[in-house]
């Protein structure tokens, strides 16, 4: 957890990511790195020069129609102190039952992005913490380039004005070989995704695509990451610079 701590601390120094008396929305899926960024979030308090409170929020898109148990997300809250909201949603059954998208991940995202930053605000939060890490930083870049022709990514921290809310994405600087091996050390229990279209996503390609660039070419991805700092593309760019 130590070494995660440093990522997420980094990361919030070099992009201002929290401020004193910030209400932070952590978005819990269940997943590594909802899991390690939560407990990262709730351990940094104890220590962080800036004073805040985090809230941990869960939505339900009930694949299927099917509840999933999120208990393993519940205990975890408990034993770090902090606030669980669990809400069940119909996105599930929209996106695949009622609409059968055949390119669901858009609108699925949409719906989930929409329901959080509505759940965050009304319960008083002015920041939404979302899992990303530093892999998904470069899988999006590429992912970009490749599919839209376009050099862009999200970024580590936006304002959105129509919700008056702000997302940040404190795992950013975090490879995720390291948030995986903080989830096992720390025997967090994962909740594992139903979605239908897991593991056939564009993202996954894109994983796939860097691995074996990986492979071939050690280092490519902290190049390619290096290069998008440098350029300073949609606020990566370097304190000063």
């Amino acid at each position: 957890m130590q070494k995660i701590l440093g990522y997420i601390r980094r990361a919030c120094q070099e992009f201002d990511l929290i401020e004193n008396g910030d209400k932070i929305a952590v978005g819990v899926s269940g997943g590594k790195d909802s899991l390690v960024l939560l407990a990262g979030l709730a351990k940094m308090r104890r220590f962080y020069e800036k004073k805040y409170d985090i809230v941990a929020i869960t939505l339900d898109p009930r694949f299927g129609g099917a509840e999933t148990d999120y208990s393993p997300v519940e205990r975890l809250c408990g034993e770090l102190g902090v606030e669980f909201r669990l809400i069940r949603t119909d996105i599930g059954e929209i996106v695949f039952d009622i609409r059968k998208e055949p390119n669901p991940c858009s609108l699925c995202a949409k719906m989930r992005r929409g329901a959080l930053h509505d759940a965050a605000k009304s319960f008083g939060c002015n920041k939404i913490a979302l899992g990303h890490n530093n892999d998904d930083a470069i899988e999006t870049f590429i992912m970009n380039l490749f599919n839209e022709g376009r050099i862009g990514c999200f970024a580590p921290i936006s304002y959105l004005s129509r919700k008056d809310i702000t997302l940040i994405r404190p795992l950013v600087l975090a490879p995720e070989s390291a948030v995986i091996s903080c989830a096992r050390r720390n025997n967090f229990e994962i909740v594992k995704s139903k979605c239908p279209a897991d593991k056939t996503t564009a993202r996954q390609s894109a994983k796939e695509f860097l691995a074996k660039m990986e492979h071939d070419n050690r280092g490519v991805k902290m190049r390619i990451f290096g290069a998008m700092r440098r350029a300073g593309i949609d606020r990566w760019g370097y304190r000063g610079e």
